[in-house]
C-alpha cells in the first residue's frame, strides 16, 4: 500500500490517507479481503502519529471499506457498489466544480461546456 502525505496540503493528514486507502480500493489496487497495514506498522513506515492513522482507519471502517478482525488484522472489505457509486459521484462533483470555476474566469458560458462535454464524451464511447 502506497500513501504520500503532503504537509503542504489544506487537506488534514488523517483525511489525505483515508483518501488514498479509498482510491486504492476503489481502483482495484487494494482487493477485497487483502490485509492492509497494521495502524503501528503504517504509522512507522510513514513517519505519523499512531492517533492519526487510527483516525483514518476508523472512519474508513465506519464507512465500510475496511474491516478490523480482532487479533487476525485489518483488510479490504467487500466493495459495496452503492459506495462505490457515490465516491464516483462525490469526485465527479469535484471536477465539475472546478470546471465551472475556469468557465467563469474566462467568461466561457455554460453552453459551450455542455457541447465541449458532449463532444468528449461521445469521442470517448467509441
Amino acid at each position: 500500500m502506497k500513501i504520500i502525505i503532503s504537509n503542504s496540503s489544506s487537506v488534514p493528514i488523517y483525511e489525505q490517507i483515508k483518501n488514498q486507502i479509498i482510491n486504492q480500493i476503489m481502483l482495484d489496487e487494494l482487493l477485497e479481503g487483502e490485509s492492509i497495514p497494521s495502524i503501528r506498522s503504517l504509522a512507522s513506515d510513514i513517519k505519523i502519529s499512531v492517533m492519526t492513522i487510527k483516525k483514518a482507519y476508523d472512519e474508513l471502517e465506519s464507512e465500510g471499506y475496511i474491516k478490523s478482525v480482532q487479533g487476525k488484522g485489518t483488510f479490504v472489505a467487500p466493495k459495496n457498489i452503492e459506495l462505490a457509486k457515490e465516491q464516483a459521484n462525490k469526485e465527479i462533483e469535484n471536477h465539475i466544480s472546478k470546471i465551472i470555476n475556469i468557465a467563469n474566469r474566462f467568461n466561457i458560458d455554460k453552453k459551450e461546456i455542455i457541447d465541449l462535454f458532449e463532444f468528449i464524451y461521445r469521442s470517448e464511447e467509441q
